[in-house]
């Protein structure tokens, strides 16, 4: 390691003391130092789902590329983010251009690494699952099958959101779909969300994903869910009574 290079280190924090809303998150180690927490202290690092993935944004290419590394609690609109800009530079990969939307700067300098040595860094976090408990290696296995299973979707007028294990619900996970899909959001269309819960015990993480695609896709997804999102007129055109806690 040259004097003008730093060495790079990512790790997954997963708290001890858990309540509602605790986030597991990302920490990047720049020489040594929590960079994030020394210049946003005002809610936690990315998630690993948005950031340790097959070439996920923390993978450097020739094209820079802004990658939030932390959010504020009560969302980046309110009271901000930290973005970094990430970019390959011959034999380094740069971090600069750091930047707050609620700051006028980021005091915080650009950053050079060895290529090699970063790229390693994120490959090993990106493998290394060994600080999950089950629910969220089954949430992240039954997502992963499931996007494979486009037809089965295609056939209901659904379109997968996310699959979700939260720290604070450890034994169970939360399916969201879309219907008809995001698209009808954008084009103003009447469109609703549904939520699905569904507990996960100890067993083997991928028998238990297997044996859940089976389940989901032998029929229509909305019949087991709950609508979540949307709104009463759209539930009404779409053929779906609002939930009863939604009414005021």
């Amino acid at each position: 390691m040259t004097p003008d290079l730093q060495s790079f280190a990512l790790s997954v924090v997963v708290p001890d003391q858990v309540i509602r809303g605790t986030a597991v998150e990302v920490r990047p180690q720049i020489g040594g130092r929590d960079v994030v927490a020394e210049v946003f202290d005002e809610g936690p690092g990315e998630d690993p789902r948005y950031l340790l993935f097959a070439d996920g944004p923390l993978h450097a290419h020739g094209s820079p590329r802004e990658v939030r590394l932390a959010e504020a609690t009560c969302t980046e609109g309110c009271c901000g983010a930290l973005y970094v800009t990430i970019h390959r530079d011959g034999d380094q990969v740069v971090w600069g251009a750091w930047r707050n939307p609620d700051e006028d700067e980021v005091e915080l300098p650009e950053f050079r690494f060895d290529a090699q040595q970063y790229q390693a860094e994120v490959e090993r976090a990106t493998l290394d699952r060994s600080w999950e408990w089950p629910a969220r290696t089954v949430a992240r296995l039954l997502e992963e099958e499931l996007r494979q299973c486009t037809g089965w979707l295609e056939r209901w007028e659904c379109e997968l959101g996310s699959v979700s294990a939260w720290l604070w619900e450890p034994d169970q996970i939360n399916l969201f779909l879309f219907h008809p899909g995001r698209a009808a959001i954008k084009n103003d269309r009447p469109w609703l969300q549904f939520r699905m819960t569904l507990g996960i015990s100890d067993d083997d993480p991928a028998a238990q994903a297997d044996q859940l695609v089976e389940e989901l896709t032998a029929s229509d997804p909305r019949v087991a869910a709950d609508v979540c999102g949307g709104s009463p007129e759209f539930a009404r055109q779409l053929g779906y009574p609002w939930p009863q806690r939604h009414r005021m």
